[in-house]
């Protein structure tokens, strides 16, 4: 189980991981160096590699996940933590391309604003390389981030962050139906309908260490779930 001795303003982290083991040591490591004490809960999606061990010899409880998906991911960890005392989740890949640097402004933002309930780090800055991003990747997200303002209402410069930090009385009790990258779409619904706002910050982005796992087949998952939350 995860150790409910830490602190109760000790940060949650919830990581989806498959077949990281070249970007999980370096994440959580970067983690520590700007985190107080965190407690750590890596999902990880039956990978083949070392990513679990390196995760647990690092001091994070791994579970695994019987289903797939970063969306299920989150689902099972969010369920596994139900009983945590804490009042931030931080939501972050495990590829080492989110700089946790960003991470005490963004729990600062949250402490500061109890009108916020989520904060996203926005990679499409002038503090972002786009040597990091490929030409697909960057056009790609453009493109669903229009389409989901458009629609949803929500104005966000880049709703498909992987790098958050969410209140944890909006995270603990929620049942996502989103199983793949979609999730952050409705996560970002999630936050509005519990009556709470959304801080952007800008952040650098790194480029991925390991294969990457979005693919353009996800792209058409991902507005999908933009539109059927347009309905609710």
């Amino acid at each position: 189980m995860l150790n409910h001795e830490k602190k109760p303003d000790s940060p949650l982290v919830i990581i989806a991981a498959l077949n990281e083991e070249p970007g999980i040591g370096r994440t959580m490591t970067d983690l520590s160096s700007h985190l107080d004490d965190p407690r750590y809960l890596v999902v990880d999606g039956r990978s083949v590699d070392g990513t679990a061990k390196i995760a647990e010899s690092m001091g994070a409880q791994v579970i695994f996940q019987k289903g797939k998906g970063k969306g299920d991911a989150l689902a099972t960890g969010i369920m596994h933590a139900q009983s945590v005392e804490t009042k931030y989740a931080v939501l972050i890949d495990a590829d080492f391309t989110y700089p946790a640097e960003h991470l005490p402004e963004m729990i600062e933002i949250l402490e500061q604003n109890p009108k916020a309930g989520m904060i996203c780090g926005n990679r499409f800055n002038s503090r972002t390389h786009i040597e990091a991003m490929n030409n697909r990747f960057y056009l790609g997200n453009r493109l669903l981030a229009f389409t989901h303002n458009l629609l949803n209402g929500i104005t966000l410069r880049d709703p498909l962050t992987g790098l958050r930090v969410v209140r944890w009385e909006i995270l603990k009790d929620w049942t996502p139906k989103s199983k793949g990258f979609d999730i952050e779409v409705e996560l970002n619904h999630r936050v509005e309908r519990k009556g709470y706002g959304i801080v952007e910050i800008d952040i650098k982005y790194r480029p991925r260490m390991g294969e990457k796992k979005l693919k353009l087949r996800h792209g058409f998952t991902i507005l999908k779930r933009i539109l059927l939350e347009t309905t609710y």
